[in-house]
């Protein structure tokens, strides 16, 4: 078994990188030359503001006394510049959406898992093509943006990272702090003269990154006092800002200056996922060569915020977050970013039209580049009679638009040379996209394949080894095995063969080879097929078919659950009257209630909102209180112990543990006033938060072994942990759900007599430690894979109850406000995969509880699961995407690692639930006692 298992967690390796490799590559390119406007640019400097997590909104919109939220810039676009809305891509976090907005092109989804910190791969951006650029704000963003640029040219002054503090008295410091050091930069370059020459040179970019809006909308929510105070604070910081360059420079109409946002943010103060609140954000340009603001009388938008803004009579500009990076590059006349793949907004520009042609053609040649390099690296990996050419962008047809445009210029036909280079830019996209995702549909088949042969080769493993259904094993012939060996080699061997001779990259090998060996093992155990035939033909032919539409209407469910959490709902529902449909509540009335009750209230949680919206505090308390009343009914059981010592001992631990969802009740309601307040995480509670997590993990390996004492334990100590990590209704999420464990414990119970498989044990006398004795372990019977679809449907209802945990958004960084409030990434991620893992911990130890009291070997059960899972996982594999909204792409990423990594994890979970259950520590006593 050792062997399976190692085989099993290859396979599952190579399953989930193979979606990374399948749809997730790097789409960017590299060797392509730089394109320039030929002609003067209209500015000699660019300065960028951008104001993090700003919603478009709330910038645009009046106040409730219809005064402007931001009267400066305002004015700006009443009267110097144009506006509109730019709109950014998902995962709309900052890095993604600077990388946007600076180089042009959007996240490269291959960097999923460098987090925040920087982009995994190398790119060109505005600043690395400027003659100099200096840059103020947060250490999460700048040094990306020095790191990637050739020469020392672009220079960062950043705050440290401690300031990003949640819990801040005032997060409008941190812009402060940026305006502060922008005005003492200039005031120190008039006394040091290379500084002052170097500010006068021409291609000259200021990039002022504004983080207060972004930590304030998290803290406070954006339609908070603070949020919509540190808006005028930074419009105020922007009119002193702009001025004191126009005197810096004596007003000589060369500056260009832009403000916009990153991303914007949820009513509940998050962002990273796709909701219009997130997507969109305000675009204000003005200065050199920008458009004054246009009159017109009527606009076509499918939004009413014109008319909510009262701006229907300016025209509103719209672009995509990328194409803010080609405006910037033609303003001050650098090249365009190379792997830029934004379209030149060209009415924003106030130039001539021969301008606006130019720069429209340079724009076009700068993605054909792009382009013509992804053409040739595909060329050169494919068989030549292999190989299918984009065909709108054949080499003469390429050469074609670029002589037509060329001409169109020369004979001053400015505008169809513009909708020309508009077709080849929509082309030339649309030919990147083509040849990226030019070997998808033969490696998706090729993981299809084995994954089909993989669920089939645990299915025959599990009846060959766990069920009666087989014959004894048969002799198999020396010669049938050796041809059979030799015919699968060989068939690798014409696949390697092909792979070698395009010079395929090695994973095409792994993904090309695996359906070999996995199918190998499928055809060797033949016998089985035909014994497991035998039988199938055997059984009445409507209970065959009954069964497997069961199993697929349920396996159907779970993934249906995955996208709509109310299916968990109509599962529970159809749980809850399980008892009267096997007819066990005729022997069991009382555990019958309790379990169909458990459902109902069960089956309430995912018909709620997602968690985190609103906090509600008051539940959370509610919880802890509840939780305490319910710790005090082992109480009895552990002062009617025989042994008076152990009795003490449990006792004492016991206590310990009550005491600590005490103190969580009583944390969770002090931090949530002192940040009311505007005081900060007291020191106290941080500490107290702290040692509970830690002391949970331990504790229950102090309590009894006893089934139902040690089960206890583990949810009183993994409570305190979670309702410390709770801001709402989901602190009573575990405890409904352990609840529901207990009874399905005992339901079990009550199917096993009933099915006649084994005598009543007594339950509460059932001991963990003694419970693994190899002799009691029995065969697999139908009602087991019942048993494990329940296990796989209450984990996914552990994973679902409270929220969609697959999107981002649903994240809220108020949930780990006990432990810490200055922005640190991946601590609060750690935090935040915690409280997700809490309830999956539980159902695994009742699960755990399940397979010792119906004596069966957690492999068996397993295997069981490892089938549902991958049957499921097989679903989302077809279903992920890489178009649409980016929610849907992360959405469809996240489902597939959930249910791909469920089988790897859930691995893990079993040994920790074994580890939990079975292990315990002893205490080292104090004085000698003797029993008499």
């Amino acid at each position: 078994i050792p062997v399976f298992i190692l085989a099993g967690l290859l396979v599952h390796c190579v399953f989930l990188v193979s979606i990374f490799d399948i749809y997730f590559s790097s789409p960017l390119v590299h060797g392509m030359s730089p394109q320039q406007t030929p002609l003067p640019p209209p500015a000699k400097r660019l300065v960028l503001f951008v104001a993090d997590g700003l919603r478009a909104d709330s910038l645009y919109e009046l106040n409730s006394n219809n005064t402007p939220r931001a009267p400066y810039l305002r004015s700006i676009l009443e009267n110097n510049g144009s506006w509109g809305i730019s709109h950014t891509r998902v995962p709309t976090e900052s890095r993604p959406g600077h990388v946007a907005l600076i180089a042009g092109f959007y996240e490269d989804v291959s960097a999923v898992a460098k987090g925040w910190k920087e982009n995994p791969v190398e790119f060109d951006s505005v600043f690395n093509e400027s003659k100099y650029t200096w840059s103020w704000g947060s250490p999460d963003i700048l040094p990306m943006f020095a790191k990637g640029a050739t020469g020392d040219h672009v220079y960062t002054y950043c705050y440290t990272s401690d300031s990003e503090d949640f819990g801040a008295e005032d997060a409008a410091e941190l812009d402060t702090w940026v305006f502060d050091h922008v005005k003492s930069f200039f005031n120190s370059s008039r006394s040091n003269q290379t500084l002052f020459s170097a500010l006068n040179e021409e291609k000259v970019v200021l990039f002022l990154h504004l983080l207060g809006i972004d930590t304030n909308g998290h803290a406070h929510r954006p339609n908070s006092r603070e949020y919509k105070e540190n808006i005028k604070k930074v419009d105020e910081g922007v009119k002193e800002i702009v001025s004191m360059i126009g005197n810096f420079y004596g007003n000589d109409g060369k500056t260009a200056f832009i403000l916009t946002s990153d991303h914007g943010m949820t009513d509940w103060g998050s962002h990273g996922a796709g909701h219009p609140s997130e997507t969109l954000t305000p675009l204000i340009v003005w200065g050199a060569g920008v458009n004054y603001p246009q009159k017109v009388t009527s606009q076509l938008f499918e939004d009413n915020f014109l008319k909510e803004w009262k701006l229907e009579n300016l025209k509103r500009l719209d672009v995509n977050q990328a194409d803010i990076a080609p405006l910037m590059a033609s303003l001050i006349g650098v090249p365009f970013p190379l792997n830029s793949v934004g379209t030149l907004p060209l009415e924003y520009l106030n130039n001539s039209a021969h301008f606006k042609a130019e720069s429209m053609f340079t724009n076009a040649v700068q993605i054909l580049e792009q382009f013509k390099v992804k053409m040739s690296q595909k060329k050169e990996t494919t068989l030549s009679f292999l190989f299918t050419p984009f065909k709108p962008l054949s080499d003469s047809e390429q050469i074609n638009f670029l002589k037509k445009t060329r001409l169109y210029i020369q004979q001053q036909k400015y505008d169809e040379a513009v909708s020309l280079c508009k077709t080849l830019i929509n082309l030339a996209l649309e030919g990147l996209s083509y040849y990226h995702t030019y070997d998808r549909l033969f490696l998706g088949l090729s993981i299809a394949i084995s994954f089909v042969g993989w669920t089939a080769y645990v299915i025959l493993v599990i009846i060959k080894t766990h069920t009666n259904l087989t014959k004894t094993v048969v002799q198999t012939n020396n010669k049938e095995s050796t041809v059979l060996f030799y015919g699968f080699a060989f068939v690798g061997m014409i696949i390697a063969f092909f792979l070698l001779i395009q010079t395929c990259p090695w994973t095409y090998y792994v993904y090309c080879l695996l359906p070999v060996p996995v199918w190998y093992a499928v055809v060797r155990e033949i016998h089985v097929i035909q014994d497991l035939a035998t039988n199938l033909l055997s059984l009445h032919i409507g209970q065959s078919i009954g069964f497997f539409l069961v199993c697929t209407l349920g396996t159907e469910i779970l993934v249906f659950s995955f996208f709509y959490r109310s299916t968990l709902t109509i599962g529970l529902l159809v749980f809850a009257g399980w008892p009267v449909i096997a007819q066990l509540w005729v022997q069991a009335k009382t555990t019958a209630l309790i379990w169909t009750l458990l459902c109902v209230v069960l089956a309430i949680f995912p018909l709620m909102p997602v968690v985190g919206r609103e906090p509600n505090i008051a539940l959370v308390i509610a919880a802890g209180l509840l939780t305490l009343l319910f710790s005090c009914f082992p109480l009895s059981s552990l002062c009617k112990s025989k042994n008076k010592y152990r009795n003490n001992e449990d006792l004492k631990v016991h206590f310990y543990q009550m005491l600590s969802i005490a103190l969580s009740t009583y944390v969770v309601s002090s931090t949530h006033d002192s940040l009311k307040n505007k005081q900060g995480l007291p020191v106290l509670n941080q500490i107290i938060s702290w040692m509970t997590l830690v002391s949970s993990l331990v504790l229950p390996l102090l309590s009894p072994t006893f089934l139902f004492q040690r089960l206890f334990s583990i949810l009183l100590s993994l409570m305190s942990t979670y309702l410390l990590l709770s801001t709402g209704y989901e602190a009573l999420f575990p405890l409904v759900l352990s609840g529901l464990m207990f009874a399905w414990i005992n339901m079990e119970q009550e199917a096993l007599q009933y099915y006649g498989l084994s005598r009543k044990p007594k339950i509460a006398v059932f001991n963990f430690a003694y419970a693994t004795d190899i002799t009691q372990f029995r065969q697999l019977h139908l009602d087991d894979v019942r048993r494990s679809f329940f296990f796989v449907f209450f984990i996914v209802t552990a994973f679902f109850g409270t929220g969609n945990i697959a999107s981002v958004n649903s994240f809220d960084p108020a949930s780990v406000y006990c432990f810490l409030t200055v922005f640190s990434p991946f601590m609060m991620g750690g935090l935040l995969v915690l409280k997700v893992v809490i309830p999956f911990v539980l159902v695994s130890c009742a699960f755990e509880a399940v397979q010792v009291t119906t004596q069966l070997s957690s492999k068996s059960l397993f295997l069981i699961v490892l089938v549902i899972s991958d049957i499921m996982a097989l679903h989302f594999f077809f279903l992920v995407k890489d178009y649409g909204s980016w929610l849907d792409i992360g959405t469809s990423i996240s489902h597939y690692v959930l249910v791909m990594s469920l089988t790897i994890f859930m691995m893990l979970m079993n040994g920790l639930a074994q580890l939990l259950t079975t292990k315990r520590l002893e205490l080292p006593r104090r004085t000698k006692h003797h029993s008499t």
